[in-house]
């Protein structure tokens, strides 16, 4: 295998066939990329849909009604029964579900699949001397890789050139500590991976500085690469709610068993024919076990978060769909999620604005591809006073920097002159204004005395409060070259830069206080700024209070949990400011969601229960320890993702409420005719046809219902509290002890009215089919489903049309009615099943509304 931290960036070049600074040709690039593949590890061999449609019969009840309905075919062929349709119809429902199973199953992964690759990472590589960006997947062989602060490494690369770079390989080599990078070394062939300095890994991130690398190899062939196998072992895991249903199923599995258990039993006692009362059994339990509660989690969330995705929220993280419906506080950046980011210099404060505006542009990273929308701002001002970043550039040689960090707070660059080296240093007033020893007059240089950098102070202050983000310049001139020396600085001036509050942010941080969530601004700008955009878009009052990063320093942990109460922005704060702060809102009992863009915010978004990262201005690593990418980087659309986090878990609950009270209602309509002396309501080919028609259409087009009016406007739901909170399990039995005695009324209508057992068990049947489907309309609103609009869910209203066909279809014609045991219904008999089908609205709209009028919640 080739190595190249033995190699001098030429060499590796030459190795490469690539150029060092114009990089690979757009062609070439497009050719290694057919030749090598795409920049990707191995992915876990998916399961086939012949395995999957398998695994539906995983199942140990469904095995074993097969092998009855096995058993029952054997018997009538031998006995000469020409009639072998039931067996055979009970294996094509049985068949039908599993083929049903894997299409929802494939949906669900194709949706999660499609929102991986919207969060995939990106890279900057330089080709025909462009700088493009580009997806991760498809970096080659010799390609130019630039990297940055946050970037996450892409391939593994021969450093060229690098600036105070330091990196995290703890995912390669289990360290914790960053490495300290340089392009200049060239290594002994032995090196040992971890003392290659001059090389980056895949899957490394940057931590401060940037470089500039020759890819070496990608994909399967990095160092990662050579490890993917430990990695093709790793399975989804389950969500939270969808283990906690899963150990419910199984309690209700064992619960449903010895209720089939007994219905053989009961059914052996009157004397019933052992056969059919086995099939009707395992027919009973098949239907009535609720083994798909997580398989509909699965699918309700897959459709949420595609919902999401088409509105700027990417989730990377299932679980935190469930966590965001209780999300109770906010804690947001300022710059580009409660403002525009769409910075421009109104503000100059300088005895030589020129020098300022020259300084300034020279102490810029962004060149004509403007990327930080500061330095954009601060590059357009300066040019439309005459200076040219390119020609100052050009002019003026940069030859060393500091890069800027949110603990620094300021940027730090030197370039040749002249006279010598000039050392320029910008960014927040308290962090550059301690280095200075002169300031610019109207007559030259001076000595800045208290009076000055009161002054200076009280300017800044006066811009800030006025909503402007303010940026201190100075700069010192040496005669010769020498390492940076931020001493002794010449104070240049003040820039003050606008950046409006987003319109929507107003409406977003009502949204926020309605729906009892608590938005907290957490910034590194200045208190002032902070406390102006805060109140201007809602976030505080007149007269709020601001806690900035100096004082929560001074703060115990038990003066901070008393601050936090009443204080809703902090400013000029640190990342370990940020994590303090979200263990301290985290420890109140808050459910947290936190914003944030830079490699420092990787920890605070971790901390939070909902990590939401910028789309725009966020950094890899940001991205990638985040549960939720925001493509817009907009406050609002947290605010949406809440409340699509809420619409979906309640959702959730809407679809297992239906099907455990229409499972339960299945169950007791079998089990208490057949106690009650009465023959099977329902024979087994029934059963499983309601377990297939009007339970999963219902339940799917709930997982698609639309949030309701008032959704944010209720208080967030509790975390502590299961699905099953809040009387929710009375309600089930409750409703599913009324489905099963509408069912047995129409059984014993057919039965005692109309004198035939056959009729009454199609109108058992009919009714407890379509009453079923009318029940779940009344899942749509805890409140009365009329007012709420009863035909605004479409895909319910159709999966009840589409039911009634099918149910009345295998009624009323010749064959089918043979083959499902049923006899068609006069007019009399279906409008008793109308009515009793329509029951179950009726009902629970009364019960709604006596709950209401007698137990209203405070």
């Amino acid at each position: 295998m080739q190595t190249y931290h033995n190699k001098t960036p030429n060499e590796a070049a030459e190795l490469l066939e690539t150029h060092i600074k114009n990089g690979l040709t757009v062609k070439e690039a497009a050719r290694r990329l057919s030749q090598y593949g795409r920049n990707t590890l191995t992915a876990q061999k998916k399961k086939g849909v012949m395995r999957r449609f398998f695994e539906q019969f995983n199942d140990f009840m469904i095995i074993i009604l097969l092998a009855a309905a096995a058993v029952s075919f054997i018997t009538s062929i031998m006995s000469g029964d020409a009639d072998i349709s039931e067996p055979l119809i009970i294996i094509a429902i049985v068949v039908l579900n599993a083929l049903l199973g894997v299409i929802q199953e494939q949906r669900a992964e194709k949706s999660l699949e499609a929102l991986k690759k919207l969060s995939s990472p990106h890279a900057r590589v330089v080709r025909s001397g462009n700088v493009l960006t580009i997806d991760a997947s498809e970096v080659v062989p010799g390609d130019v890789l630039l990297v940055s602060a946050g970037d996450l490494v892409a391939a593994d690369c021969r450093l060229i050139s690098s600036s105070n770079l330091t990196v995290d390989e703890s995912s390669l080599t289990g360290e914790s500590m960053n490495v300290s990078k340089n392009a200049d070394m060239v290594l002994d062939i032995h090196a040992p991976l971890g003392d290659r300095k001059n090389m980056l890994f895949s899957s490394s991130s940057v931590t401060c500085g940037k470089g500039r690398a020759i890819v070496t190899s990608t994909g399967m062939e990095t160092e990662v690469g050579l490890i993917a196998d430990m990695l093709l072992t790793y399975e989804t895991e389950q969500t939270p709610l969808q283990k906690k249903l899963a150990d419910t199923g199984k309690t209700l599995g064992i619960a449903a068993l010895v209720i089939c258990l007994l219905v053989f039993i009961t059914g052996l006692v009157k004397r019933l024919p052992p056969m059919d009362m086995f099939m009707t059994a395992v027919s009973l339990a098949v239907a009535a076990i609720p083994e798909g509660l997580p398989a509909i989690v699965t699918i309700v969330l897959a459709l949420g978060v595609v919902r999401m995705s088409k509105r700027n929220a990417i989730v990377r993280n299932l679980p935190s769909v469930e966590t965001l419906g209780s999300a109770s506080v906010i804690c947001s950046d300022k710059t580009g999620t409660l403002t525009e980011n769409k910075m421009t210099v109104t503000e100059i404060f300088s005895p030589d604005e020129p020098l300022l505006m020259r300084l300034c542009a020279l102490c810029c990273d962004s060149g004509e591809q403007i990327v930080n929308p500061t330095e954009g701002a601060l590059i357009a001002a300066a040019r439309e006073r005459g200076f040219n970043k390119d020609v100052l550039d050009s002019r003026y040689k940069r030859i060393a920097e500091i890069p800027f960090d949110s603990t620094r707070k300021r940027m730090t660059t030197q370039h040749k002159d002249v006279k010598g080296t000039k050392t320029i240093i910008k960014g927040a007033l308290e962090y550059v204004l301690p280095l200075c020893t002169y300031e610019l007059t109207d007559s030259g240089t001076a000595q800045l005395s208290p009076r000055g950098r009161r002054n200076i102070t009280d300017k800044n202050n006066e811009m800030a409060e006025s909503g402007l983000r303010v940026i201190a310049v100075c700069y010192r001139d040496d005669s010769t070259v020498i390492p940076i020396n931020e001493r002794n600085m010449t104070f240049a001036g003040l820039i003050g830069i606008e950046d409006p509050p987003r319109k929507e942010a107003v409406i977003a941080v009502r949204t926020c206080k309605t729906a009892g969530i608590r938005p907290i601004m957490i910034t590194g700008d200045h208190a002032a700024t902070a406390l102006s955009i805060a109140q201007k878009i809602g976030i505080t009052g007149v007269g709020g209070s601001v806690i900035t990063g100096k004082t929560l320093d001074t703060l115990t942990d038990e003066q901070l949990a008393e601050e936090i109460q009443t204080c809703s922005v902090f400013a000029r704060v640190t990342p370990a400011h940020k994590v303090r702060l979200v263990k301290a809102f985290k420890d109140s009992g808050a459910v947290v969601a936190m914003t944030g863009d830079g490699v420092n915010d990787a920890p605070a978004l971790k901390t939070s229960d909902i990590g939401c990262a910028m789309g725009i201005s966020g950094t890899d690593v940001a991205k990638s320890a985040s549960d939720m990418v925001l493509t817009d980087d907009n406050f609002a659309t947290i605010v949406e993702a809440v409340k699509e986090g809420r619409s979906i878990f309640a959702n959730i609950k809407k679809s297992v409420q239906f099907l455990l009270s229409s499972n339960i209602g299945e169950i007791l309509t079998v089990f208490m005719g057949i106690l009650f002396g009465w023959s099977s309501p329902l024979t087994a080919i029934q059963l499983l046809w309601v377990n297939l028609v009007t339970d999963s259409l219902p339940a799917i087009a709930l997982g698609l219902d639309a949030p309701e009016d008032d959704i944010m406007q209720k208080p967030p739901r509790d975390v502590k509290k299961g699905l099953f909170a809040g009387g929710l399990w009375w309600s089930i039995i409750w409703e599913g002890m009324m489905i099963g005695a509408l069912a047995l009324v129409a059984f014993m209508c057919g039965t005692v009215v109309f004198r035939s057992l056959d009729v009454g068990r199609t109108m058992a049947f009919a009714a407890l089919s379509i009453s079923e489907l009318v029940h779940a309309f009344n899942m749509r609103s805890e409140g009365s489903v009329i007012a709420a609009g009863i035909f605004k869910n479409p895909f319910l209203v159709l999966s009840l049309a589409v039911g009634i066909i099918l149910e009345v279809t295998v009624i009323s014609i010749g064959t089918l009615s043979h083959i499902f045991g049923t006899v068609p219904l006069n007019t009399a008999q279906w409008i008793i099943v109308a009515v009793l089908s329509i029951m179950p609205l009726i009902i629970v709209e009364a019960q709604k509304a006596f709950t209401a009028r007698f137990f209203k919640k405070d």
